[in-house]
């Protein structure tokens, strides 16, 4: 299953400092203490362009089991992450954020759209991974994992109906998505699970109510129950959007890859040309 990451881990603490840097550079006078020229400046431009560099080593990592003693996949996208963040920061403190020369702004730019880039394949990569492992959540397994929800659910006494319930809905948040583009599948399905998850939520409470006053007595004695059978339902139709929404953004990561590395070889280019431009000239 697909968790949202912490508010305390570090990613999202190494994305807030990071953002906040950007916020202080952008309304600094960095001039009166870093050139791109020399000094520090041109230190942070060395560095920020060797980080860009070495994001090549995860590509290469993936695809070459022989070079497994310089670390595992995992280790190395979570480097190929911090990296594509933290080296265009540096690049952007070298440059004082500002534009220069053209052969700088090519550079400026094409870093830009690598580093945007990067954060859009990271997104479609966590929908389609249960885990920075890489684990694949595939149709059938998620589809293995709805079966073996309707087993359980058959253990909820008070909602006799809940398989039939919950196959409704199923039926419901995948209706006449033939009819819509792909590009909106995921949006129109997670509306349509946060519907599915009022009207189920809805109907576990009447059945609690109707339960409890049959058995003659109060239905905060079910609260128990009442809060399992939301949980199943919950996990129920988490698992009906994610199967819905996995071949669309198995699409968009292909469509994506196709875009981004261009893209880098591009920028490898550009930054090429910079350094030598800056150096001769």
């Amino acid at each position: 299953m697909v968790r949202a990451p912490s508010i305390l881990s570090p990613m999202v603490l190494f994305t807030l400092v990071c953002v906040a840097l950007i916020f202080v550079g952008m309304n600094a006078d960095l001039a009166r203490f870093i050139t791109p020229e020399t000094g520090t400046g041109y230190i942070l431009g060395i560095v920020g362009g060797s980080m860009m560099i070495l994001l090549l080593v995860y590509p290469v990592r993936k695809r070459m089991q022989s070079l497994a003693p310089i670390g595992s996949v995992k280790a190395w996208f979570q480097i190929h992450m911090v990296l594509g963040v933290l080296g265009p920061l540096l690049v952007l403190f070298h440059s004082n954020f500002r534009t220069g020369a053209t052969n700088s702004n090519v550079a400026l730019y094409c870093m830009l759209l690598v580093s945007g880039s990067g954060l859009i394949g990271r997104y479609f990569y966590s929908r389609i991974h249960s885990k920075m492992s890489g684990s694949h959540e595939t149709l059938a397994g998620l589809r293995g994992q709805l079966s073996r929800l309707q087993m359980v659910s058959g253990r909820l006494a008070f909602v006799p109906d809940f398989a039939e319930r919950v196959s409704t809905l199923e039926a419901v948040m995948t209706s006449r998505l033939d009819a819509i583009p792909q590009l909106l599948h995921p949006p129109v399905v997670l509306f349509r699970a946060w519907q599915a998850r009022l009207r189920m939520y809805s109907h576990l409470r009447r059945s609690a109510h109707a339960h409890a006053l049959i058995q003659g007595f109060p239905v905060s004695r079910m609260q128990r129950e009442l809060e399992a059978a939301r949980e199943l339902a919950r996990r129920h139709i988490d698992a009906v959007r994610r199967v819905t929404e996995l071949t669309t953004y198995e699409r968009l990561f292909s469509l994506w890859h196709v875009l981004h590395l261009p893209l880098f070889f591009m920028l490898l280019v550009a930054g090429i040309v910079h350094v030598v431009a800056v150096h001769i000239y």
